[in-house]
């Protein structure tokens, strides 16, 4: 017997920017929107019956007029009335909406802000990603592409050796990683803003003030972190590409390299994943 498995579909990299015009200044959103409806729609699969099909053309559209009614606070508060709509539609059992937030900030003229002109920012995207079903709606919030590095105070020693194994020991090398940090809000209803604000200083400071034997203690310290400094938060999932910086031989010039002087990789890279959660204890 052939059937139809797990199935879900949506529309995805809808681009929308939104302009709130103020006599302060104007204020920019910049977002990537995608939505996704799991439910009854086994029959536009097997029999070509679009009956239930909610166009992921109206998706699109949606998302932008919600931008206009529904965009004046977090990410999450938006993300979350898009998911709630369109589980309204009796055919959906779970609607999902991710975000990307893409950050911009005024442009400082002699100490001012500008009131119309605006620069990208570089410190991570923020994330959302809300999760409706008729029992509950789940909220994640978090950051991607975050670009953080230690010069020091951070060592990778005592692994297995085998006949492959090349990589020196060091105690103090150079630690870069492009780390993503997903938490999961134990109920909504939030200051989105104002958590995640606080999470996400959390996460920095504690990336800078702890001495690491590995990328995986420095998850386990990072993520530990947030989740006794923030009583909103369940469990933090992060992954840290180990975007490695090897020293340069400079001997062949006459030249010492103290730690000084670097080549930085991109490929091939470490990657470490782990989630950590409070327990049932």
């Amino acid at each position: 017997m052939i059937e139809l498995a797990a199935n879900r579909y949506g529309k995805a990299a809808i681009r929308l920017v939104r302009v709130a015009r103020g006599p302060d200044g104007d204020q920019l959103r910049d977002l990537t929107v995608a939505i996704a409806l799991e439910g009854d729609f086994a029959a536009a699969h097997t029999d070509g019956d679009n009956s239930l099909v909610i166009a992921t053309d109206t998706m699109k559209n949606t998302a932008y007029a919600f931008a206009k009614t529904q965009l004046d606070g977090p990410l999450e508060d938006y993300g979350r009335a898009l998911a709630e709509h369109f589980l309204e539609a009796p055919q959906v059992d779970v609607a999902t909406v991710n975000i990307k937030g893409h950050h911009w900030r005024p442009i400082d003229v002699s100490g001012t802000p500008a009131p119309d002109a605006f620069v990208r920012g570089g410190e991570g995207t923020r994330v959302a990603t809300i999760t409706a079903t008729r029992a509950a709606t789940t909220v994640e919030a978090g950051v991607e592409d975050l670009v953080v590095m230690k010069t020091t105070r951070s060592a990778f020693s005592g692994f297995p050796r085998d006949e492959y194994t090349t990589l020196s020991e060091t105690d103090d090398r150079l630690m870069a990683t492009k780390l993503t940090a997903i938490w999961r809000y134990g109920s909504p209803g939030l200051d989105y803003d104002r958590v995640f604000d606080g999470v996400r200083t959390t996460l920095l400071e504690s990336f800078a003030d702890h001495d690491s034997p590995s990328v995986q203690t420095s998850i386990w310290i990072m993520a530990r972190a947030i989740l006794e400094s923030h009583d909103e938060v369940e469990e933090v999932r992060m992954v840290l590409p180990n975007l490695h910086h090897w020293l340069v031989d400079l001997r062949p010039f006459g030249l010492e390299n103290d730690r000084e002087i670097y080549t930085p990789t991109t490929e091939p890279h470490g990657l470490i994943e782990a989630t950590v959660r409070r327990g049932d204890g």
